[in-house]
């Protein structure tokens, strides 16, 4: 990895991906996903070796990466000629973990750094494009063919985006396509004007710039835009049911703590 460099909020990839591939170490995973931990392995030999290295406390965003699955391969399953854009992608392989038909093109997006990282440790496949842009330069959508059904998945994103940027993007999809599905994750105003003293976001140089109490309201933002629903995240009966127990009492904790059972919200629309 030394000849690829990471900055700011790219940095956030490598424990996001460490999750994943310590979660495929689980006598019963959530996810399973085995290209997650030869990634992670590429890019961080030594990933489990150190302190804490093997800690599952983590598990929480694969949790997310659950939600974000089982709502895509809910879409595409009505939607087989939908074309998929999984912005801010990182190092996640959800095109290879729900393996979606031929007729469905997909995008990952990321910056172009990151967007090296993957063709070095990941396989092409067919009807699959990478997009190395950062997501609020709107002129990448010019590349993605129109007129089909879309599926947006933004994990991990709209909190490291200006209201303004957030705003642009999810009516610009919305105005680009003629029916379709967002789904997306944010925090919590308390949580996104306390970000920069988080150890975790200090730790990779990078902070939150916006956040909703009510994302619901986004809904507004757009005429075409309808709220449909929320996943749980630390609550979730799939954490419960899986995470080994110690996890599961720490995650109890916290969710007894006012306002950390929603700090992050995984949400869905459709237009």
């Amino acid at each position: 990895m030394k000849d690829t460099e990471l900055v700011g909020v790219q940095k956030t990839l490598s424990p996001v991906l460490r999750a994943k591939a310590l979660d495929n170490r689980l006598p019963h995973p959530i996810l399973g996903d085995e290209y997650a931990e030869r990634a992670m392995r590429r890019l961080d030999p030594d990933y489990d070796k150190r302190r804490f290295g093997t800690s599952q406390m983590g598990l929480v965003a694969v949790v997310r990466a659950k939600a974000h699955d089982d709502w895509a391969r809910s879409f595409l399953a009505g939607h087989p000629d939908a074309v998929v854009l999984h912005l801010g992608c990182g190092l996640d392989t959800r095109v290879y973990r729900i393996d979606p038909p031929a007729t469905v093109d997909w995008y990952d997006l990321d910056y172009p750094s990151v967007i090296e990282l993957r063709r070095r440790f990941l396989p092409p496949r067919e009807h699959y494009t990478l997009i190395d842009s950062s997501v609020t330069d709107l002129t990448w959508l010019e590349r993605v063919p129109r007129g089909r059904p879309v599926l947006m998945i933004a994990e991990g994103l709209v909190p490291y985006l200006t209201e303004t940027d957030a705003r642009r993007l999810l009516t610009g999809v919305v105005d680009a396509f003629p029916t379709g599905q967002l789904q997306f994750d944010t925090v919590a105003v308390w949580a996104w004007r306390t970000s920069k003293w988080d150890p975790t976001l200090r730790r990779y140089g990078t902070q939150f710039h916006c956040g909703f109490n009510d994302p619901a309201a986004l809904a507004e933002w757009h005429p075409r835009l309808e709220y449909v629903d929320e996943a749980p995240l630390s609550d979730s009966p799939v954490l419960m049911a899986k995470a080994p127990a110690n996890i599961r009492r720490v995650y109890r904790l916290l969710n007894l703590l006012p306002g950390m059972r929603r700090a992050t919200r995984i949400v869905r629309f459709r237009f």
